[in-house]
């Protein structure tokens, strides 16, 4: 089901995203892109204005001095009546400049502390709401994409545009307002050389514009590699991934995986860095030379003029002071030239964040969603009606994952679905809590269609214990209050007893306060599942879902996880998805599904006695006893 467009910028489904990327592997084209970077900064218009304001102050002053000295000189130092110098006249000049410095000085101070503060607080902004936004894509989203592609994108790519966020705004008003006094001083002083100085200026701007189109085209390989990267090291530095290499002896493979991808962004953070510096070197060159070449056309003018350049406006006093200005466009052209470059490759960094932000979630709440209903007698309903599944990325003519399933679990029920591996047993559960979406049919929770329900509401009414249950690397406690953070320590206690997991919890030397490891590779395989099923209980929903939760343990393990289990269920509808029988002979009912169609229902010795598919999973899997328990 998809949610609504929103945003500016076409909306992307996130099934198609990566066939699109893997189409297209350049920075993604987003409409609007400059009006949307612009509208980052909306909620600190008041702070933008203040650095504005205090940048108009600063770059005035900076004016200031250059145009003092030409008063220095006519007036101070070398008189227009011939006399000795003014030593009052000259004394003020001089205090006016370093007044204006001092001044200059003090505001950029404030001026950098307010960029540093709207930048970075912008940034954290984007990053933030990149993280929101993938908390809400549907689950499909996830098993497509790379773990380090994502946190790529959160790192590297918000990272890359930390620069543009905490100087553009100060660096083009400022420099721009800079340049523009610059120019204004230099036409007040002679607009003969003010051409002179200015005549290949237009060369410049569209070398530049060329330059910024290179750079944004590396930039964008460049971020594509380090998401690359990003996800080598995820995958070959997790404890999966370390113990999956020593076990086959591959850690070489994976570094000299690492190296190729490491040698591939090595060479183009080379060719990112030296891609404008030849422009860069033709300005500085361009900019330096102007003063020399400004010597000698107001040579050549006053000769023409054949007095001492008086009368056509150009003193030494002029000639003094206009260079001076003239070099202090070296700085804010060449750091305009190098914003702009910035922004020309950072075109390629936002690209990437607004794709993702401008992904559409598939599984969105429908307007109006309600909470599941509170009456106790639907309450824990779970219905499939004529339910058909599909993922997204299948292939057109594929099989359907689930085909036209129906069946109806009252409230308070013990229910299984048994099967081959890829049956479509863990599907089904997955399309109860609405990890997926049906394809076709309907799945309801307590008489409603799971898709006018608030997601959140439903997944509160669920529990979920897996074959691979997920720890944090935290403490036991911290572990189980994930599912309630306000949960007391008698709270933890009754439900890690409830879970028969807590004399194996104080028997370690930090009991609740001990450190499970990444995932959890501290503890058994049992110790986890255990400790996942405590955490669900202490959630307390009304429904229990049980996927796999027993198949990866070993025989006594299974034992004891199983009769947590078995306490957890009491007073909940509870949907066991299972491999091994021995975990289900106790069930009100049993699915058995094949080929994601349910082909036998029925109990424990009612199915045995049909003597069909259940019959010869139980035979093929030897279980001991052919009775449910009491």
């Amino acid at each position: 089901m998809g949610g609504p467009a929103g945003g500016r910028g076409t909306r992307v489904s996130s099934a198609d995203f990566e066939r699109q990327r893997e189409l297209n592997r350049e920075a993604p084209r987003i409409p609007n892109l400059g009006r949307r970077i612009a509208e980052l900064f909306t909620p600190y218009r008041w702070q933008i204005g203040a650095i504005i304001a205090l940048v108009l102050v600063s770059a005035a002053l900076g004016i200031a001095p250059p145009l003092l000295t030409q008063r220095v000189f006519d007036d101070g130092l070398f008189p227009t009546d011939g006399g000795a110098p003014n030593l009052p006249v000259l004394g003020w000049l001089v205090l006016g400049m370093v007044v204006a410095f001092v001044l200059s000085g003090g505001i950029g101070i404030v001026q950098t502390l307010l960029t540093a503060r709207v930048g970075n607080r912008v940034m954290g902004d984007l990053r933030v709401r990149l993280f929101a936004h993938l908390q809400s894509m549907e689950l499909g989203f996830f098993t497509r994409t790379k773990t380090g592609v994502i946190q790529s994108r959160l790192q590297n790519d918000v990272g890359g545009v930390a620069n543009v966020l905490t100087n553009t705004v100060s660096n083009v008003v400022g420099n721009t307002v800079t340049v523009i006094a610059a120019l204004f001083a230099m036409l007040v002083l002679s607009w003969q050389l003010t051409i002179i100085a200015l005549l290949l200026m237009p060369v410049l701007v569209m070398a530049q514009r060329r330059v910024g189109q290179v750079r944004a085209r590396i930039a964008g390989r460049t971020q594509e590699s380090l998401s690359e990267m990003s996800a080598i090291t995820q995958e070959a530095l997790s404890v999966s991934g370390v113990l999956l290499a020593k076990t086959y002896s591959r850690q070489r493979t994976e570094t000299e995986r690492y190296a190729a991808e490491n040698a591939n962004q090595v060479a183009l953070q080379v060719r990112l860095t030296m891609s404008g510096q030849v422009f860069f070197a033709l300005v500085h060159v361009f900019l330096s030379a102007v003063p020399a070449i400004v010597y000698l056309v107001a040579g050549l003018l006053i000769a023409r003029s054949g007095g001492d350049g008086a009368d056509i406006g150009i003193t030494a006093g002029t000639i003094v002071a206009f260079t001076t200005v003239q070099s202090r466009l070296l700085f804010p052209l060449t750091a305009l030239m190098r914003v702009a470059l910035d922004l020309q490759t950072s075109k390629a960094l936002f690209a990437r964040i607004f794709e993702y932000l401008d992904l559409q979630p598939a599984i969105v709440d429908a307007p109006g969603a309600r909470p599941p209903s509170e009456d106790p007698a639907l309450v824990g309903r779970i219905e499939f009606e004529n339910v058909t599944f599909r993922y997204p990325d299948a292939e057109p003519g594929e099989r359907a994952t689930i085909d036209g399933v129906s069946f109806r679990i009252e409230p308070g029920e013990f229910v299984a679905f048994v099967g081959a591996s890829g049956s479509g047993k863990t599907t089904i559960g997955s399309l109860i809590p609405r990890l997926y979406d049906a394809t076709e049919g309907t799945v309801r929770f307590a008489g409603d269609d799971v898709r006018e329900l608030r997601q959140e509401a439903l997944m509160d009414q669920i529990g979920m214990v897996t074959q691979e249950s997920y720890l944090f690397h935290a403490s036991i406690a911290e572990n189980l209050r994930y599912a309630r953070p306000g949960a007391s320590d008698a709270e933890l206690e009754a439900a890690a007893r409830m879970a028969n997991i807590h004399e194996s919890i104080v028997s370690f030397a930090d009991g609740y306060d001990t450190i499970v490891g990444e995932r959890g590779y501290r503890l058994s395989g049992g110790e986890k599942q255990r400790i996942a099923i405590a955490r669900v209980l202490l959630k307390n929903p009304p429904v229990l879902i049980l996927d796999e939760a027993t198949s990866a343990l070993d025989t006594v393990s299974e034992r004891v996880v199983q009769r947590a289990i078995e306490g957890a269920r009491s007073g909940r509808t509870t949907v066991a998805i299972a491999h091994r029988l021995s975990t289900v002979i106790d069930a009100d009912r049993i699915y058995v599904v094949d080929r994601g169609r349910i082909i036998e229902q029925g109990t424990h010795i009612e199915l045995l006695a049909i003597g069909g598919s259940y019959a010869e999973l139980y035979a093929d899997q030897g279980v001991a006893g052919t009775a449910p328990s009491a």
